[in-house]
């Protein structure tokens, strides 16, 4: 049979060394069936032998392999364990096959029972329902919790909190009610406690679904830009950290940069925009001095900042690792495809059952990519239904902290080739945040 072959060259900064032996899994797709052997694999830390095998120190040059011929077989055995090895090494529980070009999002779409796009006016309020319940609940516990399980209450109310997002969220995508007025209305009112305006941020999440994994134009997070790296020091810093250890609250400066500047919407946008701010900033007028009022300083940090602070732990996890991965490429408009962004460029994940049900399935994340009209409480019939039509090419996970850490200390830079660059390949001496969540992070994947 007719064999081909892929040149394989990694360039190294400074004096290069020939690398030890690779293990055939520090490998990355290059294009459908073919695996290349990429930096960014090696500098993942692992905690089995057959990681050990091609692990690279973060600040020693990688080495060279130059015009290495390898046998590419698209459908071999050795390319889905490639998959299966890099799966372990990230913390995943699979890497999907790379989608055809000539699949669209319809031919997707296409393959989903129609019952999934239907709305249920029951189920949309038995959500409501729910997050109304657990966060009064919440509340409770922190009233009458001891200090040292205000923690475990925080974390409670800041997922059911949480909760009022996704309610949120269904409304600003058409999927909770057949009257538009009901859903403005209820999305408005369940973004309150959040202070977080609605339009602005249906329009900017919009923008996210039209344009997932786009470099530039995805209004979710980017792969933080070279030349933006490279601008200043004090930046650089900045960054360094923001996407290190404080990555799990990044979607505060999300919040604060993207919702509140009118000049940042089209002339059509604004009036509603500002309707939202109006609303916001009156629950802030009115809201906070009241709780001020009734429970005193202590007792706002206690009530609402915390939980908020919870919220912002899962609203910036939820999203990074929704589309964020060392295989999941961001491609320039010129190169987008859309059912691969959609498809290919989504990752579910599962989360303890009580979290799933407190934030109403919001991570069953794919079929949501496929189509934002799917009403979240249909989102795991549509998973089903695209596991048993498309499911070879999906991306799957149940959280750990092996997938955290990777995210956490590999997804940084943009890079046209490897995806993302690492802080510390590239400024080794300044990541010195990047170094201690490789310490600090455990490495367990189960």
């Amino acid at each position: 049979s007719h064999h081909q072959f892929v040149s394989l060259l990694l360039l190294s900064q400074g004096p290069q060394q020939c690398l030890p032996r690779i293990h055939k899994a520090a490998s990355a797709r290059v294009s459908p069936g073919v695996y290349a052997v990429r930096p960014i694999d090696l500098l993942l830390k692992g905690n089995t032998h057959r990681r050990r095998a091609f692990l690279v120190p973060a600040r020693k040059s990688v080495g060279c392999i130059k015009a290495v011929a390898v046998p590419v077989a698209p459908t071999s055995a050795d390319s889905a364990e490639d998959r299966e090895q890099l799966a372990e090494n990230y913390g995943f529980n699979q890497i999907g096959e790379d989608l055809p070009d000539n699949v669209t999002l319809k031919d997707i779409m296409d393959t989903l029972p129609k019952e999934v796009f239907e709305i249920d006016d029951v189920k949309a309020w038995k959500s409501v329902l729910i997050s109304v319940t657990s966060y009064t609940l919440g509340l409770f516990m922190i009233a009458k919790a001891p200090w040292y399980l205000l923690p475990l209450a925080w974390a409670w109310t800041g997922t059911a909190v949480t909760g009022f997002f996704v309610i949120g969220h269904d409304c600003a995508h058409k999927s909770f009610s057949k009257n538009k007025l009901v859903e403005d209305i209820v999305g408005t009112l369940a973004f309150l406690p959040l202070v977080y305006p609605y339009e602005p941020w249906r329009f900017k999440h919009d923008r996210h679904h039209a344009k997932t994994n786009m470099l530039v134009h995805d209004t979710a997070w980017q792969p933080v830009p070279p030349e933006e790296f490279d601008s200043s020091p004090a930046l650089r810093k900045a960054i360094i950290f923001g996407y290190g250890p404080i990555r799990p609250w990044l979607s505060i400066a999300h919040w604060v940069n993207w919702h509140f500047n009118l000049r940042k919407f089209r002339a059509s946008e604004v009036n509603r925009v500002k309707i939202s701010l109006a609303c916001v900033f009156a629950f802030m007028a009115v809201g906070w001095p009241l709780i001020i009022y009734k429970v005193g300083i202590l007792g706002w940090v206690k009530f609402w900042l915390m939980p908020w602070l919870g919220y912002h732990f899962w609203m910036s996890t939820f999203t990074m690792v929704h589309h964020t991965a060392p295989h999941i490429p961001f491609k320039p408009a010129d190169e987008w495809n859309a059912a691969q962004a959609q498809l290919n460029g989504t990752v579910h994940c599962d989360y303890p059952s009580w979290i799933e049900i407190l934030c109403h399935d919001i991570n069953v994340h794919i079929p949501h990519h496929i189509s934002p009209r799917i009403p979240s409480y249909n989102l795991r019939a549509a998973h089903e239904s695209i596991q048993e039509n498309w499911g070879k090419y999906t991306n799957l996970a149940t959280w750990n902290w092996r997938l955290m850490k990777t995210i956490m200390t590999v997804c940084h830079v943009y890079d046209k080739e490897e995806n993302y660059i690492p802080f510390d390949r590239l400024a080794p001496e300044e990541s010195q945040p990047i170094t201690f969540l490789k310490k600090a992070m455990p490495d367990y994947a189960a």
